[in-house]
């Protein structure tokens, strides 16, 4: 008989916080009171480290979207450095609400891991990073989750292969992701879910989901595929400035969500008699007994 884990919802903030401490709190907040969110995610990057000169110095591609005149200073506007960063897990940790942040370079995962939180991510963009992914496999002790988006299956059965010589595939939480912002329902792709528990579920911790969609139907969907951690961008917001604004869930969103899992996760279950308690007193008053 199957069993569905109990959902587990991850609110990225990511940079939607604007490069505001106080609008970065206020997200964590509403998440947590509101939105009954389980997790919230930031981001960390060492901008000079992860972008070459040119990058950094080219215009934003979207200057309608930019917080400077350069793609770096605009990187460097929405970027909390770690002492920011500590701070904000005090605060997740004294509404009771778990922190975490995904990582795109070495120095950014060795910053975050030092304030050990539940679990850091390597988005989509960084999981070929063998550096950083063994730097974390040898010195954090916590869950390491990664999205499959724009990676072939090739590449996320090394991956899966990597952690496993390492020891630490049971810590390891595979996402089935599609890379866009927002991505059109036909690309969503939900079906790949089957894949990553066919040949993964056993070898790590969690199967989960990270989606750059609109509204939560597909989530719903993707949890009853059994992928039991959901992980969506989320805005006070949608109209603000900003690339992940668009894709994002607002706080009613998240508050739905989180409520139509729960649902789903209490009613994903057989029968536990022919005739329910709530159902008797139906059949006492309505079944036909002219039998």
């Amino acid at each position: 008989m199957k069993e569905f884990k109990k959902p587990y919802v991850i609110a990225e903030i990511g940079c939607n916080h604007k490069g505001e401490m106080e609008i970065a709190k206020e997200l964590i907040k509403i998440a947590k009171i509101f939105g009954n969110a389980d997790a919230v995610k930031f981001q960390k990057r060492n901008n000079k480290e992860l972008l070459t000169e040119e990058q950094y110095n080219a215009p934003h591609p979207n200057f309608s979207n930019s917080y400077g005149e350069t793609y770096g200073a605009h990187r460097e506007f929405l970027e909390f450095d770690v002492e920011q960063h500590s701070e904000l897990k005090a605060y997740c940790d004294e509404i009771g609400i778990t922190y975490s942040t995904s990582v795109w370079d070495t120095t950014s995962a060795k910053e975050i891991a030092s304030l050990n939180p539940d679990f850091i991510k390597i988005p989509s963009a960084c999981n070929n990073n063998f550096e950083m992914l063994g730097w974390l496999s040898d010195n954090y002790s916590g869950e390491i989750h990664i999205s499959t988006g724009m990676t072939t299956k090739d590449e996320t059965d090394t991956l899966v292969e990597f952690f496993t010589k390492k020891g630490r595939n049971k810590d390891l939480v595979l996402y089935n992701c599609t890379s866009g912002y927002p991505v059109p329902f036909e690309d969503v792709c939900l079906l790949d879910i089957n894949i990553l528990k066919e040949k993964y579920e056993h070898k790590v911790k969690h199967i989960g989901f990270s989606g750059h969609h609109l509204g939560i139907a597909v989530d719903i969907a993707a949890y009853t595929l059994g992928a039991n951690i959901i992980e969506r961008h989320y805005t006070l917001d949608r109209t603000w400035k900003g690339t992940d604004h668009a894709a994002s869930l607002e706080p009613m969103g998240l508050r739905k969500l989180t409520r139509d899992l729960n649902a789903v996760y209490q009613a994903l279950t057989f029968k536990s008699s022919d005739i329910l308690p709530i159902e008797q007193i139906q059949r006492d008053k309505l079944k036909n007994k002219k039998v």
